[in-house]
């Protein structure tokens, strides 16, 4: 049972997918990678003194090539030769926040089909298949019919023959093709994700894999085939029951995003609404692909033992292939400022949690890196103020937490605080010690050794990635294509160096504002 409060608006609908990355895994994400760099050891020891990073920053970008072809499709390449190994993230800058109203779910649809191989890569005999998915397309089309007259046994039943003509057409497809080349060349981590702002496809290779890699990748988003369509359409629809309708936290923040948005799709669910996973068709798929994948909105980041002239050889010979398209038309309306409290209770078969967001900017503006200090004083570990006073002193929370950047931060985010509530104590409880302790952010300056605690974790996490190409080539991109230049991965380190206690005070005055604020319970069912 959901019911809602919105001082602004009426009822809402549920939002979907709690995302896939997860509230714990996304508060943790580092901010910035450094590469070029020797072992971690001796970097945590060289950077002990204020301002020593530096010259290991001026030797991570010097080591930075960048080019961009001529049908407009960027790439970043960062040499380092520590190990014969190199990573690749290719960043399409479209997400769930992109997608056409009644498609939902169709970016992360997508994503899924984007395994599938090509009319070369996959296939025993692709004009075979062709055949079928023309056949199974029409009736598709009579099954979404039926669905709108509300023939519900004739869409099943037609769905039944549709699922019949997808298993004729597996005699022709060399499954996982894709995959099992990458695997048998020796790479690793092949994977993808969908969030609210961008699609992301990475795996490694060893060093001389390169050229494999750009066959491989160019591929599949040359002349993609969207095989399986309606046996990934039932798998996409098995994830969003198990992560969101049989989820009472997933119900929760679909719910709360609900509530916090009015007309930014960052409201909606980035696996998609239940009915508009369903009614999705294959040439939806093909027309958002043709829509957002074109070169100019593709973003290549590559880190690791590689050379950037024959990485651009390369990519001349193979992305060069690619026809330019016009980027896609900006059309996301902004979210209007809100002015008053919204509210959202929730009531399922589960503990009682707890969930207060604030608007704010996204991750282009400066005070990105205030609102990331902020999270960390209140939630950066056992010491930090939230986890010391509702974990240990008050024992009001098993634990608690907020970070910046939720769902996403390409656009407007928010600052979200949240606490799974103890036995035998309640939400309000949280909420009114969680808001004592912004209040202080706002009324006593912090104090300089809690706030140089804060930028030497903030340090220390950034170090504990040195080694990762992967995650370095995924941070090139992000910062590439959110804030305009991926050189803004590295001037962040001097960016939270430079955070005074007045900013904390300025940021957290501007926007921790109740009239900005927006409430989620989660309670039990039984609960008065």
């Amino acid at each position: 049972m959901i019911s809602v409060r919105n001082n602004q608006r009426g009822p809402t609908r549920l939002w979907g997918q709690f995302l896939r990355r997860g509230l714990a895994g996304l508060m943790v994400m580092a901010l910035v990678l450094l590469g070029a760099a020797p072992p971690l050891l001796a970097l945590t020891e060289a950077t002990a003194a204020p301002g020593s990073i530096q010259p290991y920053l001026d030797r991570a970008i010097a080591n930075v090539t960048e080019f961009r072809l001529k049908n407009g499709m960027k790439f970043i390449v960062m040499e380092r030769h520590e190990a014969p190994v190199v990573s690749f993230v290719t960043y399409a800058n479209v997400g769930g926040a992109d997608e056409p109203v009644g498609q939902t779910g169709v970016a992360h649809f997508l994503e899924h089909l984007a395994f599938k191989g090509s009319s070369n890569l996959g296939t025993k005999d692709i004009e075979a298949e062709r055949r079928i998915y023309a056949q199974m397309d029409a009736l598709g089309e009579q099954m979404q019919a039926a669905r709108d007259r509300g023939d519900r046994a004739e869409a099943d039943r037609l769905k039944q023959e549709l699922l019949a003509l997808e298993a004729q057409a597996q005699p022709y497809i060399r499954q996982n093709e894709f995959g099992q080349i990458v695997e048998r060349e020796g790479g690793v981590g092949l994977n993808a994700a969908t969030s609210a702002d961008a699609t992301m496809y990475f795996y490694s290779f060893p060093s001389n894999k390169v050229e494999l890699w750009m066959s491989l990748e160019s591929e599949r988003f040359l002349d993609p085939v969207f095989r399986e369509f309606y046996k990934e359409q039932d798998v996409i629809l098995e994830e969003r029951r198990m992560r969101t309708d049989n989820s009472p936290i997933g119900t929760m923040v679909e719910a709360f995003l609900d509530a916090a948005y009015e007309v930014h799709p960052y409201r909606r669910p980035v696996i998609g609404y239940n009915e508009d996973i369903r009614n999705l068709t294959r040439e939806n798929v093909r027309d958002f692909f043709d829509g957002y994948y074109g070169p100019a909105n593709l973003t290549v980041a590559i880190a690791g033992d590689v050379d950037p002239k024959e990485v651009k050889r390369l990519a001349e010979i193979y992305f060069g292939r690619f026809v330019p398209r016009p980027q896609p038309p900006n059309e996301i309306v902004p979210e209007p400022p809100q002015t008053a409290q919204r509210e959202v209770t929730v009531r399922l078969d589960s503990q009682p949690w707890y969930l207060e967001g604030y608007h704010a900017p996204a991750k282009a503006d400066p005070d990105y890196v205030v609102y990331e200090a902020i999270a960390s004083i209140l939630s950066g570990g056992r010491t930090s103020r939230l986890y010391r006073r509702l974990v240990e002193e008050e024992q009001i929370a098993l634990n608690a937490s907020s970070f910046y950047g939720f769902p996403g931060d390409r656009f407007p985010t928010m600052m979200l605080f949240y606490a799974l509530t103890a036995p035998g104590h309640s939400v309000e409880e949280i909420a009114a010690s969680l808001h004592e302790e912004l209040e202080r952010l706002k009324t006593e300056p912090v104090d300089a050794a809690e706030l140089e605690r804060v930028k030497t974790q903030a340090r220390a996490s950034k170090l504990q990635l040195l080694d990762s190409n992967a995650g370095l080539a995924d941070l090139l991109a992000e910062y590439e294509v959110k804030t305009g230049d991926w050189r803004n991965l590295f001037e962040a380190i001097d960016r939270t160096a430079a955070i005074t206690p007045a900013d904390i005070q300025r940021v957290a005055r501007k926007t921790l504002r109740p009239e900005n604020r927006t409430v989620g319970r989660l309670l039990p069912k039984d609960a008065a």
